[in-house]
């Protein structure tokens, strides 16, 4: 009985390397759960840095977008006005065209007037020229110097002269009609044409009153009187209409050269404009060569910030795929060592109360043992009976011994293979 608190200190040293092993195993436990935990926590952060660099790689994107539609509505708005400059340079052409032709039609019109004009004052020349010829011929036949009186065959070859003239004269006013009818005719020449007709007629009459006054025309017959004052009136009013239509002829020369100058002011104003849309026109190209141009390097830019765009989310993708199977291996590790430790801990739990019932056990049989010696001393003599029987105890004490070492030993390759599992 004396050997009892030996025994219990030995049974409370072989428990301290036990609850020591078991601390070491929990703070390395708690070690790798802080590890554990950083990981994920790091994971965590790089996910929300990850989803922070797609929010702001969506909103340049979107910026991109909202660049590109502005710049495509100005180059369609380029476009339209460049298709409205078009067509307005187009019906400018088609006006100037239009002015061109109907100025070479106003100009081989003007020619053909110069040259009708020319024709009519030629006419008019030669008609005045042989008017003075014939009236010089017959101051020539009448003697002013003479105070006697014609006789009546003189004064009827004169009449019939005059009647002669008269006819000549219409046939030429009739021709001259025609190509005043044919053409306009300008107000200069047509002054001077009624001038010199008028100063002629003036003239000629002056010269017959001169010669009826001179001579005596008392035994002239009265009828002749009366057809030579028919034929002047014939005469005067064909001069009048000969002035209507040379005065409408004029009115519709001088409409034309209206007309004429108001389409050259058109012309001119026309020329203008082109010119004008001419600029517009070459402003429009360069600002459309400079727009297409910044298109170009926006596209480039676009280009290469959205490869570099897609080459980071690939990169993220593989990092974060990575991190995401690298998490889902710690996880199943960390299930299935959680598994293993608490399969361990049962195992080790077990061996405690084995170890502690064959303790109990032993601790018995060591009682029983030392009863028995103590009995063996008091009887003091051994018997064979006593021998065999001790020697049985101790075989079983041996025995015992042998299982309590083999459990120690098991127990420890359990606890080295338990300590190699968690680190």
């Amino acid at each position: 009985m004396a050997h009892g608190p030996s025994t219990s200190g030995t049974s409370s040293r072989r428990h301290d390397p036990g609850s020591i092993s078991s601390r070491y195993v929990d703070t390395e436990f708690e070690a790798k759960e802080a590890l554990r935990q950083r990981e994920l926590e790091e994971a965590r952060a790089r996910a929300a840095q990850m989803e922070k660099t797609m929010r702001w790689w969506s909103d340049c994107t979107a910026n991109w977008r909202e660049k590109w539609s502005k710049v495509r509505n100005e180059r369609n708005k380029a476009r339209e006005e460049a298709k409205l400059l078009r067509s307005k340079l187009d019906s400018a052409l088609k006006d100037v065209n239009t002015v061109k032709r109907e100025k070479q039609e106003l100009e081989t019109q003007n020619e053909q007037m110069r040259k009708e004009l020319e024709k009519i004052h030629l006419l008019l020349l030669k008609h005045a020229g042989q008017w003075d010829h014939q009236l010089l011929e017959a101051l020539e036949h009448i003697d002013p110097d003479k105070d006697a009186p014609l006789s009546i065959e003189e004064v009827c070859e004169l009449n019939h002269r005059e009647k002669d003239e008269d006819r000549t004269s219409v046939e030429k006013d009739s021709g001259i009609e025609e190509y005043v009818l044919q053409g306009a005719v300008p107000r200069h020449a047509v002054e001077l044409y009624e001038s010199k007709d008028i100063d002629k007629n003036g003239d000629s009459l002056n010269l017959c009153e001169d010669s009826e006054l001179s001579v005596d025309v008392g035994n002239c017959d009265e009828s002749d009187k009366q057809s030579g004052c028919q034929d002047d009136e014939i005469l005067r009013q064909k001069l009048s209409m000969l002035q209507l239509r040379l005065e409408e002829a004029t009115k519709t020369v001088q409409v034309e050269r209206d007309e004429k100058l108001s389409l050259h002011r058109n012309l001119e104003r026309i020329n203008v404009e082109l010119a004008e849309f001419r600029e517009k026109c070459e402003d429009l190209r360069a600002s459309k060569q400079e727009a297409v141009r910044e298109l170009l390097q926006l596209q480039d830019q676009h280009h290469d910030t959205v490869a570099l765009i897609q080459a980071d989310l690939l990169d993220e993708a593989t990092n974060r795929e990575g991190m995401d199977r690298r998490l889902a291996d710690l996880r199943a590790q960390l299930e299935r060592l959680q598994a293993e430790n608490a399969a361990e801990w049962g195992k080790r739990e077990r061996l405690e109360t084995e170890k502690l019932g064959l303790e109990r056990d032993n601790k018995k049989l060591r009682a029983e043992l030392r009863d028995t010696q103590e009995r063996l001393e008091r009887r003091g003599r051994p018997t064979t009976t006593a021998d065999t029987e001790l020697r049985q105890l101790q075989q079983e004490v041996i025995d015992r011994g042998k299982e309590l070492s083999d459990l120690k030993h098991s127990h420890s390759k359990l606890k080295k293979i338990l300590a190699d599992k968690t680190t």
